[in-house]
């Protein structure tokens, strides 16, 4: 099946090439990027000589719907809204790894993206592509709202306990911390070296677009309206993602019946590993894999659970989990071409 990347030279891009490149179903035969067109892919990223040598294009919609099964937009928000439709009229299936098609409510977009929204019919068509949740959606799917990473982190770790009833869905707090590389490759004083080295910095308190959306999914899960504190923090180290939870217990849980519910839940879910008691994972055990892995702390004092979830923001908070979703959409393995190792240390 041959798929192209759109916005390859970001980073969520170039780790969709490094995927593909070992897919045994796919076959990348067209990068795009609007501001590197013309160049070799190998200017861009040195890398790839030898592995990955393409020349990188301008997006041509005719063309691309002439020669290509299915497309992956990993281009800054705001721009995919206007591009996927166009495909997925001439019967492209695509994925979206941008917000553009997350939210339902086009009235969010200004307040949350600061930009117009997608048409609503595309909004309301749009499938969440949370792979372990939305798997029968998914694989009926035209295209795909790739989630966002910190919401992927946060909801795998949320959604079990949430909808078995065992918490008080509006005492959740998420404190998320993430490497440099979630910002994306573009220059900008806020992730320069000086600025982000030795140094641990919150951001986008009470404004973060990630917020809708997550608030989104949970009120979804647990029928009725569920609000959350999201505290965002940037982390002196390229990739990873880690959600800190905290959520009052509505009923006294132990340990162990809080890890059997996320044994059980996620029991035919090969991407997401769950700790035994007493150990929590840490960022750099899913390095450039595609795993989720999760822990917990009951505190019995207080009544809270502590949820502990870490991903790799660039594969299962997008490149992974956007071909984990192809595979999906196309009845094949859903492990295909991701059986990777977490790189240690």
């Amino acid at each position: 099946m041959k798929v192209a990347v759109i916005g390859g030279t970001g980073y969520g891009g170039v780790e969709l090439i490094r995927l593909l490149a070992h897919h045994p179903h796919a076959e990348l035969s067209a990068v795009l990027s609007h501001t590197q067109s013309g160049k070799d892919l190998v200017e861009v990223y040195p890398h790839l000589t030898g592995i990955v040598e393409q020349t990188v294009q301008a997006l041509d919609v005719e063309q691309l719907a002439e020669t290509h099964d299915l497309v992956f937009l990993a281009t800054p928000s705001g721009v995919s809204k206007d591009i996927l439709p166009q495909l997925v009229e001439k019967g492209i299936r695509c994925i979206d790894l941008a917000g553009d098609f997350r939210l339902k409510d086009p009235q969010l977009y200004p307040q949350w993206y600061h930009h117009e929204p997608a048409s609503d019919a595309y909004l309301q068509k749009a499938v969440y592509g949370l792979s372990e949740i939305y798997r029968e959606e998914i694989a009926q799917a035209k295209f795909i709202a790739n989630p966002g990473c910190y919401p992927t982190a946060a909801l795998l770790g949320l959604i079990p306990i949430l909808k078995a009833g065992w918490i008080d869905p509006h005492t959740v707090i998420i404190d998320a911390k993430s490497g440099v590389s979630g910002a994306g490759r573009k220059q900008s004083l806020a992730t320069h070296f000086s600025e982000t080295n030795e140094n641990l910095k919150v951001y986008k308190l009470g404004v973060h677009q990630h917020i809708p959306e997550i608030e989104q999914i949970l009120s979804n899960v647990g029928q009725q309206e569920v609000k959350i504190t999201f505290a965002t923090h940037l982390v002196p180290m390229t990739r990873g993602i880690m959600c800190t939870m905290y959520v009052q217990l509505n009923e006294g849980k132990t340990t162990k019946e809080i890890i059997d519910l996320y044994h059980s839940f996620y029991e035919r879910d090969a991407f997401v590993r769950i700790r035994p008691e007493g150990v929590w994972p840490a960022t750099k055990e899913v390095y450039g894999s595609n795993y989720c892995d999760i822990g917990f702390a009951h505190d019995q004092r207080t009544g809270r659970l502590v949820i502990v979830s870490v991903i790799d923001n660039l594969v299962k908070g997008a490149a992974g989990q956007a071909i984990q979703n192809m595979n999906i959409m196309n009845n094949w393995d859903e492990t295909t071409g991701l059986n990777v190792l977490p790189v240690y240390p």
